[in-house]
């Protein structure tokens, strides 16, 4: 008998339009899987906001994907991850990106890895303790870079004002000799070219998009969730709209998708 198959779409969430690094990812990873997005846009960013805001966001995003019928979640905001993932509805499969991201670090480390991130993911220690739980021989230091997530929204991921912001940010990692960089934030994959060259070759760039897309790929396979067609679809819901954000989502989701304003 065949295995059971599921064409519902994959259910991905962000404060805004850097989650699209992790539907790429999974598209990338899984062609054949349709995407429900949803990017709020209106309440962005998350890094800033307290704990209990983040849990009453993400359970209000969470509520909205299965509400569409998603047949499993990808929490694809760091900060989210970090504070909320364990209060979500886990009635259908849910991932986080920071445990997927932290199991890539240490394969890579030699010993000492640094993770960018929003001030919230940042004081949760979230990469911290789940490098450690892995491997705690490893030495993690931790930079919030607040503004990182304002100017790849405003479209500006390869301009001297961001490259001078992330000099700043990235000097005391440095100083303290990494060899491997967390871009604890899903905004931040864009900002790669820019940050490979700052950081150069000898220290290894972890995404945890594509980490949290392997994760899923391999579950899925075991889940028996794997769609029936490869005829997938892609859908961005925004809790707000504006030429420029939509220009963006098209600039990061390489594949054609329709777009919808919602209310969460």
């Amino acid at each position: 008998m065949s295995a059971p198959k599921d064409d519902r779409p994959i259910g991905v969430f962000d404060s805004g339009v850097g989650g699209l690094t992790v539907a790429n990812a999974l598209i990338r990873r899984l062609p054949g899987e349709s995407i429900l997005y949803l990017g709020d846009t209106a309440r962005l960013p998350y890094g800033t906001k307290s704990v209990e805001t983040v849990k009453r966001y993400s359970e209000r995003n969470v509520s909205f994907l299965l509400d569409r019928s998603v047949k499993a979640v990808v929490v694809a905001c760091n900060t989210a991850s970090a504070l909320a993932l364990d209060h979500l509805d886990a009635s259908t499969p849910i991932w986080g990106v920071i445990q997927p991201g932290a199991q890539v670090a240490v394969q890579h480390s030699r010993g000492r890895v640094g993770v960018i991130a929003t001030e919230a993911t940042v004081a949760s220690a979230a990469y911290a303790d789940a490098i450690e739980r892995l491997r705690p021989e490893i030495e993690v230091f931790s930079r919030a870079c607040g503004l990182f997530v304002p100017l790849v929204e405003e479209g500006w991921t390869d301009d001297p004002v961001t490259e001078a912001v992330a000099h700043r940010y990235l000097a005391p990692l440095l100083s303290a000799e990494i060899d491997t960089l967390v871009l604890g934030c899903t905004h931040y994959p864009m900002l790669r070219p820019l940050l490979t060259r700052i950081v150069g070759p000898g220290i290894a760039l972890v995404d945890s998009a594509e980490a949290v897309a392997d994760a899923v790929a391999a579950a899925f396979g075991e889940q028996r969730l794997l769609p029936a067609s490869s005829a997938s679809t892609h859908h961005l819901c925004l809790t707000d709209t504006s030429e420029g954000f939509e220009r963006t989502a098209r600039t990061i989701l390489d594949h054609e998708a329709t777009f919808e304003r919602v209310d969460v």
